[in-house]
């Protein structure tokens, strides 16, 4: 069984609302964040590695942070952490690794996932993804659905039968992906019961997404059609010079819309977060009487709900409350907790600046 199992480790992104901390070489993957001195990525190995061996996970990343993530992970073989040549999207990096996959083992299956998400109960996640590898092994696409704690306006929606009995761990038809609604339709489908949060976790035979793709988005599959076998030499030259003319397009768009064998597992709760502020930072470490918390040691008067990560020295918070404080030694961060989603666009305009010393 799990000689054929493989894992994809999606590791490209820079982490934007975690400024000043996440920078292109030092991106939010790579960081400790929370009370864990494991990285995010290194957390995302540990949980797989009952399943999967750590010879059989790839890891796509970018330029800028390979040689970390090589760094912290010297259990998984370098050639098998890629910097992907250019920027798009999902669709085309997990085209790569079927591609990739199927010139190694033509009956490898792999699961996709973020490098950058918390779940609290890895045993019971394990047991969910064994279900999503097996019902793959028979020609799905699998994909787990995480069960709504709130009404979200961030994620995308699973739509499961409305008629069907909603079982935890059990496989489901998917009826539609749902792009992330406003405020009142993410009600909606909170009050209804049968939807799930799209956490991107997917699982397939690597020759079904691989058809998937030449059905669907030709403009993906073409290129990498082109590219030799991963053991050919000319792999690495080919791969610079195809990937880039990929088309720039999300696995959601490119096939799970489209494609007609989708399951998915609409898991009960397994302690997920997409960990994709401060703020959710904020919500997942243990609060002191005042509800302060963080990485730093707090001293506070009349101050509650704040977050404070200032490395070793002490923060004294006096007649503040649910602030966010970031230190580093180039740059200090203080925003309120409600806007925390907004340090992303602060980064855009830092960009604009053309502040490349800070980004």
């Amino acid at each position: 069984m799990g000689n054929n199992y493989y894992g994809l480790i999606l590791a490209g992104g820079r982490g934007t609302r975690f400024w000043p901390q996440s920078r292109k070489r030092h991106a939010k993957q790579v960081l400790a964040i929370g009370l864990d001195d494991r990285t995010l990525i290194q957390q995302t190995v540990d949980r797989l590695r009952p399943l999967i061996a750590p010879e059989r996970i790839w890891i796509l990343t970018n330029g800028f942070v390979r040689d970390e993530i090589i760094r912290q992970l010297p259990e998984i073989p370098a050639e098998q952490i890629i910097a992907e040549p250019a920027q798009r999207n999902t669709a085309p990096a997990i085209g790569l690794a079927a591609h990739i996959l199927s010139s190694i083992n033509p009956d490898a299956i792999f699961g996709v996932f973020p490098s950058d998400h918390v779940i609290g109960n890895s045993e019971h996640y394990l047991d969910l993804v064994k279900i999503a590898f097996q019902s793959a092994e028979q020609g799905n696409i699998a994909v787990l659905g995480v069960e709504p704690r709130w009404a979200e306006t961030g994620y995308g929606y699973i739509e499961f039968p409305a008629d069907e009995p909603r079982t935890p761990s059990a496989v489901s038809r998917v009826i539609k992906f749902r792009e992330k609604p406003d405020k009142q339709k993410a009600q909606e489908y909170l009050d209804a019961g049968n939807y799930s949060w799209n956490a991107g976790m997917f699982f397939w035979k690597a020759s079904v997404i691989a058809d998937a793709l030449r059905a669907f988005r030709p403009l993906v599959a073409g290129p990498l059609a082109l590219l030799p076998k991963f053991s050919d030499p000319a792999f690495p030259a080919e791969l610079e010079r195809l990937f880039p003319l990929c088309e720039d397009v999300s696995i959601d768009f490119a096939v799970l819309e489209h494609a007609t064998n989708v399951v998915g597992v609409p898991c009960d709760d397994f302690g997920w977060n997409d960990v994709g502020s401060w703020e959710a930072v904020y919500d997942l470490l243990p609060k002191d009487a005042n509800q302060n918390t963080g990485r730093s040691q707090i001293f506070s008067i009349r101050a509650t709900g704040n977050y404070v990560d200032a490395g070793k020295k002490l923060v004294a918070l006096i007649g503040v409350d649910n602030i966010i404080v970031v230190d580093t030694p180039d740059a200090l961060l203080v925003v309120h907790r409600d806007k925390a989603q907004d340090v992303g666009t602060l980064v855009k305009d830092l960009e604009k600046a053309g502040r490349e010393d800070l980004l």
